[in-house]
């Protein structure tokens, strides 16, 4: 009797149609470029949340709460301590961080502690902080102090952030998000990771990229600095002698 009850179970849940989310998101500009000019850009974040590709259902449920977490492009890092000594500041101690983002900016609809636990947080990366925790060979609490002196120091110049009403839902599965993006936003490729969160797991998530650029004269600048530094600085010693010498025949008469 048993074995048949434990049969009749597994062709129950095996008639059940499983239940799936996923995401259907885009954004508003694949390319930002920045000339002389350039003073920020407002972008919009927009999504769907519908049942999962070939499943029965018709709708989802939720209630969901949605994450976006924008990350620039990662550079290694120096967080340097200064101390005075003499009367004279001088870099006593530093911790290098292996591929630490140069911009980040999480977006929420919600207290990102009251969408799911810290755990789930600092192993996907949602918080600023899970950067300070990467493994590092001076040490987990040096590394840990240092690193949130560093996100202290970026999210100054805006280069960090954390708004947690910054994503808005339109209706039970339909959200948008608008981010500015600084005049500082370094150039390079951006990734922008969506999490669709249900009762503090993560149901869906989905990955989109942008690119910020230099054009014109900016971009021949960036590009001349890194590919040929001996000319670029030598031209600039050069401008720099010949606006000296133009501005002292200017004021001599």
């Amino acid at each position: 009797m048993r074995r048949w009850l434990a049969f009749l179970v597994v062709l129950l849940l095996a008639a059940t149609p499983a239940r799936a989310e996923r995401l259907i998101s885009s954004l508003s500009n694949d390319t930002i470029e920045i000339t002389s000019s350039f003073d920020g850009e407002r972008m919009t974040f927009y999504g769907s949340i519908a049942p999962d590709a070939g499943s029965d259902q018709r709708y989802v449920q939720g209630p969901f709460q949605v994450v976006i977490a924008i990350v620039g492009p990662t550079q290694d890092r120096v967080a340097r301590e200064k101390t005075r000594i003499l009367g004279m500041w001088l870099n006593t101690d530093q911790v290098t961080f292996k591929g630490f983002p140069s911009y980040l900016h999480v977006l929420a609809s919600a207290r990102l502690r009251d969408i799911t636990d810290v755990t789930t947080l600092t192993t996907n990366k949602i918080l600023p902080e899970a950067y300070a925790l990467s493994p590092n060979t001076s040490g987990w609490w040096q590394t840990m102090v240092f690193g949130r002196e560093l996100i202290r120091l970026m999210s100054e110049e805006r280069l960090f952030g954390v708004q947690e009403n910054g994503v808005n839902f339109l209706s039970d599965t339909f959200y948008s998000a608008q981010l500015t993006l600084p005049s500082n936003a370094p150039p390079g490729p951006y990734i922008a990771q969506t999490y669709v969160f249900k009762n503090g797991e993560i149901i869906a998530r989905k990955s989109e990229g942008f690119a910020v650029r230099k054009i014109g004269f900016e971009r021949f600048l960036a590009q001349s600095a890194t590919q040929y530094p001996l000319a670029y600085g030598f031209a600039c010693v050069v401008l720099a002698l010949a606006t000296g010498w133009l501005g002292g025949v200017l004021f001599r008469r």
